[in-house]
């Protein structure tokens, strides 16, 4: 199977729009489900626990601006490495969030499979 020029667009944008969005979310919640999420895991510290937060979030607009600018194999690597490595840390931090109805983590699956595609595509 081979993706259309359109479809291969609309992943990216899509995926452009969920980066920029939890980075949004995750700034906007600093001090709120950001903040107590990390508390929660045992980060009591709220300078470091804003820093954690800051510097996902700093990372999240990263890769959607590099996706929507330049978006490269290594690009499409890169973010799948950093969504495992967050969705195993959220994992470890509180996995119950596997079981939230509206899918906080269970969202990575397709995600993940989405920037797989997108990789190969671009290979």
């Amino acid at each position: 199977m081979t993706l259309s020029l359109k479809e291969f667009v609309a992943l990216r944008y899509s995926l452009v729009f969920v980066w920029l969005a939890t980075a949004l979310a995750s700034v906007w919640e600093l001090d709120g489900q950001s903040l107590s999420l990390l508390t929660a895991a045992g980060v009591h510290n709220p300078l470091l626990a804003q820093a954690l937060i800051l510097g996902g979030a700093g990372a999240d607009v990263v890769l959607a601006l590099a996706m929507l600018m330049k978006p490269v194999r290594a690009t499409y690597w890169a973010a799948l490495v950093l969504m495992l490595g967050m969705t195993l840390v959220a994992t470890v931090l509180d996995p119950s969030l596997w079981l939230h109805p509206l899918g906080p983590l269970t969202k990575n699956v397709p995600i993940a499979v989405i920037l797989w595609v997108l990789a190969k595509a671009r290979a």
